[in-house]
């Protein structure tokens, strides 16, 4: 809280308190997107054994969530303009707490692949929700850090997944396919999801709804009473300042439509939300087992892979927090681009000293240490900057009136990436692993271009402000 109060300009304290409060339970969505999309991981294996299907079933299964996530992402912002932002939420709860428990007592193979995809839903919404939620309600001189709790409990709900999936896993006699009473493991693995998603629905119950929602639906009276909790100013001032921003009609899709298909800052949200999965951030650690083996760690020491992979990225995120409303946006991106475009380089590099057979790789030991220095470096940069800055980008960088739908293009933009990098990298690795390291690096390189010659800062900046 007090790096948060350091500031002299923004909210008072009282209502900086109450904004931080509010803003925590909203991005409890995220913590469920963290969670959701990573305890399957720890039971990949069991159930494949218990559905006895091949490696390219089993593979579609668990991506088959990045499906769902684009198909929610797609509506969320729709749903957002016409329900709320609250209705919202609870509606990603709902499909949370669906496919826990539906996920977590499948019949088939195709049974789970179904609920993986309602889970994928509720995370692609999360993921739209609660930044747009988060930029809507916090004083511009602190938006940036309270946007980052959105990034905070996504990495913070993947290393409670990985705690939660070890501990299910010890207690069913160090396997995921051990029975704990009537289920197996990996059963619970997914199930208890249910209860965080639980918990996200009677909070997303007790917060205010967006007071620019409540605007544009003409609730001006309970917009103002929203503005006088969460900001400083004159509520009446700004609830007027909303509405010139809205303009008198409602927002809609077509709205969107510009010269090129898409309005220019359509189009840059859009391709900053593609370059944040285009340099690999979700494959980079593909042969973190071979990594660790390579300079001595027993493979079988998995709790320790993933969670170092986890305190690094829960490390970079809070180098975020403290920098995005210091520095600025652009900067910090700046910078983790660069870092990013030499430590893949880097990480290429040392893969190409090593022997690959499908999915081990073997390293001499001083190229090993390289390749995990370099990838954990990778990983940091990363966390410190795109994790963070993209979605505090694509809550706030988007005019008023099209910010919920332009934000659920971005946001499905960024899901389609990744599911093209997921996809791809099986046969990229096959083809030329270092290459294919190399290419990541050049689209890190390439986001130092596209940042600095496109991107406006919003550092500062009232939402209102923001221009098309």
């Amino acid at each position: 809280m007090s790096a948060l109060q350091s500031r002299a300009s923004g909210a008072p304290t009282e209502h900086l308190g109450h904004v931080v409060m509010i803003a925590g339970a909203a991005a409890l969505g995220g913590f469920l997107f963290g969670y959701d999309t990573s305890v399957i991981n720890g039971g990949v294996d069991a159930i494949q054994q218990h559905f006895g299907v091949g490696s390219a079933l089993i593979g579609l299964t668990v991506s088959s969530a990045l499906l769902g996530s684009a198909i929610g992402a797609g509506i969320a912002g729709w749903l957002a303009d016409r329900v709320g932002r609250i209705r919202v939420m609870q509606l990603a709860a709902v499909l949370f707490i669906i496919s826990a428990v539906a996920s977590a007592l499948p019949f088939a193979i195709w049974d789970l692949a179904i609920w993986r995809v309602v889970g994928g839903v509720a995370i692609g919404i999360a993921s739209v929700i609660a930044p747009a939620y988060i930029a809507e309600v916090a004083p511009a001189a602190y938006r940036g850090r309270l946007a980052s709790l959105q990034q905070l409990a996504i990495v913070l709900g993947i290393a409670v997944s990985q705690l939660v999936n070890y501990a299910l896993a010890a207690s069913a006699g160090g396997s995921a396919s051990g029975m704990l009473g009537p289920l197996q493991a990996w059963q619970w693995m997914l199930g208890v999801a249910a209860v965080p998603a639980v918990i996200y629905l009677v909070v997303a119950s007790s917060i205010p709804e967006s007071p620019r929602y409540l605007v544009a639906a003409g609730r001006l009276e309970r917009a103002r009473e929203v503005l006088a909790q969460v900001d400083s100013g004159d509520p009446a001032a700004k609830v007027a300042e909303i509405q010139e921003a809205l303009g008198e009609r409602k927002p809609k899709l077509s709205d969107l439509k510009g010269k090129f298909g898409m309005l220019p800052i359509v189009w840059v949200g859009m391709a900053i939300a593609a370059l944040q999965q285009f340099v690999g951030i979700n494959v980079i650690f593909y042969y973190s087992s071979s990594l660790w083996h390579s300079v001595g760690i027993d493979e079988s020491s998995s709790l320790l892979l993933s969670l170092f992979t986890s305190i690094v990225n829960i490390i970079g995120t809070f180098v975020a927090i403290a920098l995005v409303d210091k520095i600025g946006r652009k900067p910090l991106l700046v910078i983790g681009s660069v870092g990013m475009t030499v430590s893949l380089a880097v990480t290429g590099w040392a893969f190409s000293f090593a022997e690959v057979v499908g999915e081990d790789a073997q390293l001499p030991f001083q190229w090993g240490v390289v390749a995990l220095i370099s990838a954990s470096a990778f990983v940091l940069f990363f966390a410190a900057s795109w994790g963070v800055v993209m979605w505090v980008l694509l809550g706030e960088m988007f005019p008023a009136r099209i910010r919920a739908a332009a934000l659920a293009v971005g946001t499905a933009t960024n899901w389609v990436a990744n599911w093209l990098v997921t996809v791809s990298f099986p046969s990229m690795r096959d083809w030329n692993l270092p290459v294919t390291y190399f290419i990541y690096a050049a689209f890190a390189a390439l986001s130092v271009v596209f940042v600095v010659k496109y991107l406006k800062e919003t550092n500062g900046r009232s939402l209102e402000e923001m221009g098309s």
